[in-house]
């Protein structure tokens, strides 16, 4: 182990299921989706819950065709980086609210999947560098923690019992992408033009946000080639990883 407190630690390989928890469609893919792409290559199954259908996210196309063409996107997108399983829970977009209903909506998800590993994206505050970070992101982030405890636990949520959805104990570990605290990484170096084709096919939102392909692109390298030089590799994702 490096004492370096910059330095990257490798993130754990002994685990075969992952759970990604986003609030919307283009979450995973800012950052996070060329370490998914490589789980996927290496056999390991990864499943996508999303919140929202990001229906707000567009400024110049209505929520109602803004949601058919985002979950269409990201579903496409999970694609490209081997994801097959993608689920979306229909809470508001924009005023996604932290509370029973959200809690109970992922810790039955976590039930469903069973996954070793939870994937989040930044709950904190603010963004690396600065920032502030949005309500969505937060709240589901921060659902998402405590329903992997209410998951395991059999008394909370007992309707869940009556779908037939026992208590799964077997999350391991939580890995929050795009982190201020990060602690972890993965080398992407063989994945990243799949991370870059994911994002692409966000077309509607790149477009709605006014940036073209290479400007994603230069997005995803400057921050992949930063967390690299911390990892010791040329591109890479990094998380901090929470241990349970």
């Amino acid at each position: 182990m490096s004492d370096d407190p910059a330095r990257l630690l490798p993130m754990p390989e002994d685990w075969r299921r992952a759970l990604a928890v986003v609030a919307h469609p283009d979450d995973m893919e800012y950052g996070g989706s060329g370490a998914i792409a490589r789980w996927t290559g290496e056999g390991r199954e990864v499943a996508y819950l999303l919140a929202t259908r990001g229906e707000a996210g567009i400024d110049g196309m209505s929520p109602e065709e803004a949601a058919t063409v985002r979950e269409r996107e990201q579903i496409e997108s999970a694609a490209v980086v081997g994801v097959e399983t993608v689920e979306f829970l229909d809470h508001p977009d924009g005023v996604v609210e932290y509370g029973l209903a959200l809690r109970r909506d992922i810790a039955a998800a976590i039930r469903r999947h069973r996954p070793e590993l939870v994937v989040i994206i930044n709950h904190r505050e603010t963004w690396p560098g600065g920032g502030l970070n949005m309500a969505d992101h937060r709240h589901v982030g921060q659902a998402t923690l405590d329903a992997v405890r209410d998951a395991g636990n059999r008394w909370v949520f007992r309707d869940l019992l009556d779908e037939g959805l026992d208590p799964w104990q077997g999350v391991r570990w939580v890995a929050v992408a795009a982190s201020p605290l990060s602690t972890h990484a993965v080398d992407i170096g063989d994945t990243f033009e799949r991370a870059v084709e994911s994002l692409h096919r966000h077309r509607a939102y790149l477009r709605g946000l006014g940036q073209t392909e290479d400007d994603a692109r230069r997005f995803l390298r400057e921050f992949a080639e930063t967390s690299g030089r911390r990892f010791g590799v040329a591109l890479a994702t990094e998380f901090e990883l929470i241990a349970l």
